[in-house]
């Protein structure tokens, strides 16, 4: 049974996915879930058969810093590559998240607009709830961690 969510008030976003073939089978299992949810307009794969976990996570971080994409979500076998190779775009911040905890911590603390998985660690079940929660998920950055990502924000335009 596909869960469909209402529209939430406000933009429906839009989603860049990719992943290598370590990732693909949870990456084809994510895309079908997002495409069935209202708060999601388009989801973009990036995904090719040949792609590398570098190659496709440049691409997605790019596609977000251009603006051409509101979030992404990356899946190779552990989620850490991806979020590595995502991060070392200018403006762009990808975590890693497997649980309630980093999911949330990831959004609402470090305004992470990258959600890496791995599919070799965990459920496609746990990776849709995640997922859904994920998309309601806000930075605010009047939180006690806003001061500490500008100060980081002002590290990277220092030094890249």
């Amino acid at each position: 049974m596909v869960h469909r969510h209402r529209r939430r008030a406000g933009r429906r976003v839009k989603i860049v996915v990719g992943a290598p073939a370590n990732g693909a089978a949870l990456k084809d299992e994510l895309v079908a879930h997002l495409r069935a949810d209202g708060r999601v307009s388009e989801v973009i794969d990036l995904s090719t058969d040949d792609i590398t976990y570098p190659d496709v996570s440049l691409r997605a971080a790019r596609e977000i810093a251009a603006g051409h994409a509101d979030r992404g979500i990356l899946v190779c076998g552990t989620g850490i590559g991806t979020a590595i190779v995502a991060s070392k775009v200018k403006g762009i911040r990808a975590a890693t998240a497997h649980d309630l905890i980093t999911v949330r911590g990831a959004v609402e603390n470090y305004d992470a607009q990258i959600l890496c998985m791995g599919q070799n660690v965990i459920a496609p079940a746990a990776v849709k709830a995640l997922v859904d929660l994920w998309l309601d998920l806000r930075h605010d950055p009047q939180s006690g961690y806003g001061e500490k990502l500008r100060e980081f924000e002002a590290y990277e335009e220092e030094n890249r």
